[in-house]
């Protein structure tokens, strides 16, 4: 029996947020894939829930006059894998989509609550990073854009005040248009299991075959997903080749920070990191367009 001593449905973002602007207590569930575990496990007791899974505006994906492409955050996983914006334009979303669970976990788990419960292990998280996504939070004082990187506070916190609801993602089209992106996601078991460590890259190539706008993030690295700036900043504005991944790898280990777990030791997993860096930029390169030497 789960201990749940109050349960609302909104049909609005609205209704929503008034309905948490009421209660200081009230948690949102929109798929339930972890506020129904950590009911489960006990984690949370007189649960005051506020659901938002009828909320259809919040199961959009549109693309605006700008070319900005927005994902309403109760967008499920399935979703994500099938809808022509995302595998036409950000296909590495997808990608990351469909590492997410099993087929019955991908169909009701959300973007919005992958990202919201703060997991340094979300599979959105490192796409999301590597796009430069921001958040469009709303509550009854108004709507705030955030950066996603700038969303995460440490391990299960992130940047939510009380009565705010994340509605949206918004990935502009200067960070996707002509951009090719890699999702590596390495766990102990094949299928409907959470990261050991996972990475995703992203890049563009320049009129001269130099690399521009790459990108590098990783889950599982660090108590929070994290960008690494070092690494991209020392393969932007030059030519691709086994060496220069090689050594962006390299720079990668001196940005990250795993820690031993029952999952994978720190040492394995800065391993992983290494090869994963390398292989990422490698695809995201290929998928920009560009050729292996």
């Amino acid at each position: 029996m789960f201990d749940i001593a109050d349960y609302q449905e909104a049909h609005s973002v609205s209704e929503a947020l008034a309905m948490l602007a009421a209660d200081d207590k009230a948690k949102v569930i929109a798929g339930g894939t972890d506020v129904l575990i950590a009911l489960r496990r006990g984690d949370l007791s007189q649960a005051r829930l506020v659901s938002i899974r009828h909320i259809e505006q919040l199961r959009d994906i549109t693309v605006t006059p700008a070319g900005e492409i927005v994902i309403g955050a109760g967008v499920t996983f399935s979703q994500l894998m099938s809808h022509s914006l995302i595998t036409s334009h950000i296909p590495v979303l997808a990608e990351a989509a469909s590492e997410v669970g099993g087929p019955q976990i991908r169909r009701v788990a959300t973007l919005g609550g992958n990202i919201c419960n703060g997991s340094t292990s979300a599979d959105g998280a490192p796409p999301l990073f590597a796009l430069d996504a921001m958040l469009q939070i709303e509550s009854l004082r108004g709507t705030r854009m955030v950066p996603i990187t700038e969303f995460y506070r440490s391990s299960g916190k992130v940047n939510l005040r009380q009565g705010e609801l994340v509605t949206a993602i918004t990935i502009a089209k200067e960070y996707y248009q002509d951009l090719g992106a890699h999702y590596i996601k390495y766990a102990m078991r094949k299928a409907m299991d959470i990261a050991t460590v996972s990475c995703a890259a992203a890049c563009k190539i320049g009129a001269g075959g130099e690399l521009r706008d790459v990108r590098l993030a990783f889950g599982v690295a660090a108590p929070i997903p994290v960008r690494c700036l070092k690494a991209e900043a020392l393969a932007t504005g030059k030519v691709f080749s086994p060496e220069l991944a090689a050594d962006f790898a390299e720079t990668v280990l001196t940005e990250i920070s795993p820690r031993s777990s029952w999952r994978a030791t720190k040492e394995f997993r800065l391993h992983l990191a290494r090869q994963m860096s390398a292989d990422a930029l490698t695809q995201a390169y290929v998928k920009a367009g560009g050729k292996l030497p």
